[in-house]
């Protein structure tokens, strides 16, 4: 997935989620010293703190607790938002170092207070002010040791996995004398994209998985630290922080996500069976095994997690007209500006404000010629102050401007809720952020992009409609197990399950299990083939893109009835319509408020995941893909 939530630079930040009030809970993908340096230990223990940690705690001092904490919070935060901005925009020594020390000083600021925090545990306390102090516990995606040497090798060690990854090139040949040009991950995805050559997909895929060896002692060392850091605030591990942010025992969090899975694994199966015989017929069985997973280099995505590059070799009927919006943006030269734009226009027809003016002069939407630069697409809240923005490589492709509305999506998330406690603004779990511009971008329909001039005709028969739907399921559904393996992978090396002698083999073990996909090949005991997937060094949960893909159907379904819209979800666009906007909005205003199940209420009426949405908007396309299996042999 090219695209993730970023609420602050490292992903270090406020987690996206809600807790009970009272009670503790848990991306894509959040804090000061509020006069000198962010090295400066600018918050020393006094005699008067002391004196009130040996008396009984009372709500008032829990009030003014919070008070600080949030101005603090505001302050801190702005420093390391923009340190890791400019990092991220500029990557040099000298901003890996400042993004570095502006990380520590969070970091610091974040373990005192918490610690500081459970002098009020047990007090009765208003719902508001106890929620914030539980979101606190769960304010760092890496929380830090108390040990100061500790803390700032986390930090360094986190920049650092960042920038190699930001820098990540592939030389081909370069040790044989060769003078090809080495190519940066923006260039090898065109390959991965384009090309129907499998030794071409090949060497693009082994060259860009072999930037990651270098991350590996480095995850190694974030592993230990980070782990550290989650057991002196109170949990088992660093995976056992991630999943308390769902208003549910960690435990039950992996069952809940289990039970969601198995509701959509058969359709899942059903495409991949179809795509595997439709890549064994164009590249033969010696690639591509009837029985077996699929090689990972033949999907058209550098992870194997969207195939929607190869719909021209899984077209269901491709001498339907084409509907290759990609064309229309190239062949009219629509700029990056332009389709941040039509991105725009979409969420203010639907009643929300215009972007601030500071947006469009703030944002990276070109990739830069003269350095290098993060492009993995992201939005940015910087400070918490409606300083919105988005860091994207933006291209006229279709994908570019699928990921353009779910950047918007964060971005707009952000608009609304940026007024609350800094501990509020966030979504109302992390997969509500990822979720909503991929609601949006279910509505851009053909019918909506007719009206845009991207396409020329709507589609007018079943034949065109299953296309559709196949191009969106390799998008949407084929992401599915991808989008659950990552943190399944990353829940067992933070829990000791998994030594880092066996990442690797731990890595393929889930990939075939969940994907049916395999690598192209045997990878050697150094590959750290996790590390070649930007939300791992960047220390991103990532289980909110498998909850999004879920959601995003689900809130899809209740704006187009909020819209008054009929017939087939796949055919419905809110676009224009006020009453589904009032819906989004008093849902996006209510950030981390209130725990997500009365998010999930007011835009929907519903209290409880129900992946039945997405199963229900590609029912036309399961049917057809059951009939085409026919004769198959599924599974892997």
């Amino acid at each position: 997935m090219k695209r993730s939530w970023w609420r602050t630079g490292l992903g270090i930040g406020v987690v996206a989620s809600a807790v009970g009030c009272g009670a503790g809970q848990g991306a894509s993908d959040s804090p000061v010293c509020p006069t000198t340096s962010p090295m400066t230990v600018a918050y020393p223990a006094s005699a008067a703190s002391a004196a009130a940690a040996a008396t009984p705690p009372t709500v008032e001092e829990a009030r003014e607790f919070v008070r600080v904490l949030d101005s603090d919070l505001r302050r801190l935060w702005m420093q390391r938002d923009r340190s890791s901005w400019v990092n991220q925009n500029f990557i040099t020594d000298d901003t890996d170092q400042l993004a570095s020390n502006a990380e520590e000083a969070s970091m610091e600021y974040l373990s005192r207070k918490i610690r500081e925090a459970r002098r009020f545990e047990g007090l009765q306390l208003p719902p508001e002010i106890a929620r914030q102090i539980a979101l606190l516990k769960l304010a760092s995606a890496a929380p830090a040791p108390d040990n100061a040497a500790e803390r700032a090798e986390l930090a360094t060690v986190l920049t650092q996995m960042g920038s190699l990854y930001g820098k990540g090139k592939y030389c081909p040949d370069r040790l044989k004398g060769s003078k090809a040009p080495c190519l940066s991950l923006h260039e090898l995805d065109d390959i991965m994209a384009k090309s129907r050559k499998a030794d071409e997909l090949l060497d693009a895929w082994s060259g860009w998985h072999g930037i990651a060896t270098p991350i590996k002692p480095l995850f190694q060392r974030y592993v230990t630290l980070s782990n550290k850091g989650a057991n002196e605030i109170g949990y088992g591990d660093l995976g056992q922080q991630w999943k308390s942010g769902y208003d549910m025992p960690p435990a039950q969090f992996e069952a809940e996500v289990e039970r969601l899975w198995q509701a959509v694994k058969p359709l899942y199966d059903e495409l991949h069976c179809y795509v595997r015989a439709r890549l064994r017929k164009h590249y033969g069985a010696e690639k591509v095994p009837e029985k077996g997973p699929i090689p990972a280099h033949l999907l058209g995505n550098m992870w194997a997690q969207e195939w929607a590059n190869i719909y021209d070799l899984v077209a269901p009927f491709p001498k339907e007209p084409s509907f290759d919006v990609g064309k229309k943006l190239a062949g009219r030269k629509v700029g990056a500006k332009e389709m941040v734009q039509k991105g725009e226009s979409f969420f203010t027809s639907l009643g929300l404000e215009p972007l601030p003016k500071t947006f469009w002069e703030r944002s990276l939407l070109r990739k830069p010629q003269d350095r290098d630069v993060v492009c993995h697409a992201s939005a940015w809240d910087i400070g918490s102050t409606n300083d919105v923005r988005i860091k994207m490589c933006i291209k006229p492709t279709e994908e570019d401007l699928i990921t353009v509305h779910h950047e918007l999506g964060h971005v707009f998330y952000y608009t609304q809720y940026y007024k609350l406690p800094i501990l509020f603004q966030s979504g109302a779990n992390d997969g509500f952020h990822e979720g909503i511009g991929d609601t949006i971008a279910l509505s851009v329909t053909p019918k909506y992009l007719k009206s845009l001039g991207l396409i020329d005709a709507e589609p007018d028969n079943d034949k065109a409609r299953i296309n559709l739907l196949m191009k969106q399921a390799l998008e949407k559904v084929a992401f599915l197990p991808f989008g659950l393996l990552i943190d399944k992978w990353r829940w067992d090396v933070f829990a000791g399950k998994t030594s880092p002698e066996r990442y690797n083999a731990a890595w393929w073990e889930l990939r075939t299990r969940y994907q049916g996909v395999s690598a192209p090949g045997a990878r050697g005991d150094g590959a750290f083939d996790p590390g070649a997937k930007y939300h791992i060094p960047a220390n991103t949960p990532y289980m909110r893109y498998f909850l999004a893909r879920i959601l995003q159907f689900q809130f899809h379904r209740a704006l187009c009835k909020a819209a008054g819209q009929q017939g087939p979800l796949d055919t419905c666009s809110i676009h224009g319509s006020k009453a589904a906007g009032e819906k989004l909005r008093a849902m996006l205003a209510m950030g981390a408020t209130r725990p997500w199940p009365e998010a999930l209420t007011a835009i929907s009426g519903e209290t409880a995941m129900d992946p039945s949405a997405l199963v229900e908007y590609f029912a036309p396309l399961q049917a057809w893909l059951r009939d085409q299996n026919k004769g198959q042999t599924c599974g892997w």
